[in-house]
């Protein structure tokens, strides 16, 4: 790998892009701040606040001066592939950007765009497709094992639009992948989400041991720079897929267990009942239950 693969950005797209999500920034916050008044109770604090961390989150995978170290280290490039995926996509949906971002754009362009997205068929078909479980599942490991493929990995290592293309990707599959589990559709059963979340760490997992357990350096663009950490270019892709392992398999089971649990528990059992039509007898242990709780 050349050292102009080594070095930064160009000044001119580093202030391009700082500008833009400062920009992004000042019209989320402009939004939020107009809506708040009228939905004081879904307007709480920590949604500009989780929206504000995704993008300064962001700004650190794409544009600090620490994203350079990817291009010197597995570890740094797959710690930027977990943040994107893991912590920035979960944060933009927590931040529900869509209303304040709407709302924070001048006045006839923000009607515009709220219009376009309610009455436009293509509109509502992609947003139907989008929402389904199934196809934000194959997003997600379809960039994780698209990406991870030698070729296409080197590609995206050799040139720095199809660098951005590829975190642009990954911070896309993050946000398609976390929607069913942060904000679910009542049409789905409740039991999907804890299966949907199992099964997506199977991908990261094949793919996680392959890493580690391969005794050869799977992408040469690391054979020749100097290793961060004092790891050798294979200890370094063993450590990055270690690394993969484990925050993968915490981040998607962890919600997994809770949301099983939930449930599991006597207070949703008796919802579901309730929602069946089928009441519980003031004998039943779902009503004792009930009581024991209030």
């Amino acid at each position: 790998m050349s050292e102009a693969h080594l070095h930064s950005q160009p000044w001119s797209f580093s202030v391009l892009v700082a500008s833009a999500l400062v920009l992004t920034a000042f019209v989320y916050l402009r939004g939020w701040f107009r809506l708040r008044p009228a939905f004081s109770r879904k307007a709480v604090i920590w949604r500009p606040l989780s929206f504000i961390s995704g993008l300064c989150f962001l700004w650190i995978v794409v544009d600090s001066p620490a994203s350079v170290l990817d291009h010197h280290s597995l570890t740094v490039h797959m710690i930027n592939h977990l943040l994107l995926t893991l912590v920035v996509a979960p944060l933009f949906i927590a931040g529900a950007p869509f209303l304040p971002l709407s709302f924070g754009l001048p006045t006839r362009l923000g009607c515009a765009v709220h219009r376009s997205t309610r009455h436009n068929a293509p509109t509502q078909w992609l947003s139907g497709l989008f929402r389904h479980p199934v196809f934000c599942w194959l997003c997600a490991a379809g960039a994780v094992i698209g990406w991870h493929v030698p070729v296409v990995f080197q590609l995206a290592m050799r040139s720095h639009r199809w660098h951005d293309v590829e975190y642009a990707s990954f911070t896309l599959a993050g946000l398609l992948f976390w929607r069913p589990v942060m904000q679910p559709e009542s049409r789905w059963p409740r039991w999907c989400i804890p299966v949907y979340l199992f099964l997506a760490t199977l991908p990261c997992d094949i793919l996680s041991a392959f890493l580690v357990f391969c005794d050869r350096l799977v992408y040469p663009s690391y054979a020749s720079v100097t290793g961060l950490l004092n790891l050798s270019p294979l200890q370094d892709q063993q450590c990055a897929a270690a690394l993969m392992w484990v925050s993968v398999t915490v981040a998607y089971l962890l919600p997994a267990a809770v949301i099983t649990i939930k449930i599991l528990s006597p207070r949703h059992t008796h919802s579901q009942l309730q929602m069946q039509g089928v009441p519980a007898g003031p004998a039943s242990p779902l009503s004792s239950s009930q009581a024991e709780v209030a």
